[in-house]
């Protein structure tokens, strides 16, 4: 039936079209379940990371140098680290655990694949999804911050689009890395990476203040560029390195998405 009714109109219809098939039948999945709970509850982790480290532990340490002499809040530093890791999270969630039990346990994939799409189309069109999600935590992110006079609307609008470049790094890195895992044990590894990064991506302190050694492994981590990016926008702190931030995120998007297509086929077409 699926063959039948989607394939004459699919067989028409661009890569891009096709994958917007996948991310469309994600959104309708989401709003006829509960899922969506889920979804909405994702926004909160990095509220409270803002209300009780920028502002809270904020109270303490009091203006925060930037490395271009100005002054501001310490929320304002923080703000725009949160916004970062909240976009890699909310992307790796939908193209980690999600993508997995889709692919090994309820098998959606393999129905997929029995009609015109291919195995790229699946995985752009996952990715995608992940993106719409992430967009709607940095719209409302964004949203406090302007309001707690952490950012501009001005400046907020170039921000947005650095978080979903984040998420569409993280998200294609993500998909990528969950083509290999065996089990859900596997995700533990991915756990730890994550909270790694974390804390080591200057989120709560500047990369300049960590010992040289550690500031180079920093300097080459995907959280950090994102961290920097946003960072540049929010604050107004512009400089030629935040298209070397943004050149890094974009190569990772491109190479993680290359090589989940690759799997995908692997793994859908035997």
């Amino acid at each position: 039936m699926v063959t039948t009714l989607v394939a004459p109109r699919v067989l028409r219809r661009s890569t891009l079209s096709r994958a917007g098939s996948v991310t469309a039948r994600d959104l309708v999945a989401t709003r006829n379940s509960g899922y969506w709970l889920v979804v909405f509850s994702g926004f909160f982790e990095p509220v409270l990371y803002l209300f009780s480290i920028g502002l809270g532990v904020g109270a303490l340490v009091g203006e925060f140098r930037l490395a271009d002499g100005r002054v501001i809040d310490y929320a304002g530093f923080v703000a725009p680290a949160m916004l970062a890791a909240s976009a890699m999270n909310g992307a790796l969630a939908e193209t980690g655990f999600n993508f997995l039990a889709r692919l090994k346990w309820m098998k959606l994939y393999d129905a997929m694949v029995a009609t015109p799409l291919r195995p790229f189309e699946i995985a752009l069109g996952e990715l995608m999804w992940a993106l719409a999600r992430g967009s709607i935590y940095a719209v409302a992110f964004l949203g406090i911050m302007i309001a707690l006079d952490l950012t501009t609307v001005g400046r907020a609008v170039p921000a947005l689009a650095a978080a979903l470049l984040i998420g569409l790094a993280f998200g294609g890195v993500g998909m990528a890395i969950s083509t290999f895992m065996r089990s859900w044990q596997d995700f533990d590894y991915m756990t730890v990476a994550i909270f790694g990064l974390f804390l080591f991506s200057g989120t709560f302190a500047p990369a300049d203040a960590y010992p040289e050694a550690l500031r180079v492994i920093v300097a080459l981590t995907p959280l950090y560029h994102g961290v920097e990016l946003l960072r540049g926008f929010t604050t107004g702190t512009l400089s030629l390195a935040m298209a070397g931030h943004a050149l890094y995120l974009v190569a990772m998007a491109a190479v993680g998405l290359a090589v989940a297509g690759r799997r995908m086929t692997d793994l859908l077409c035997r």
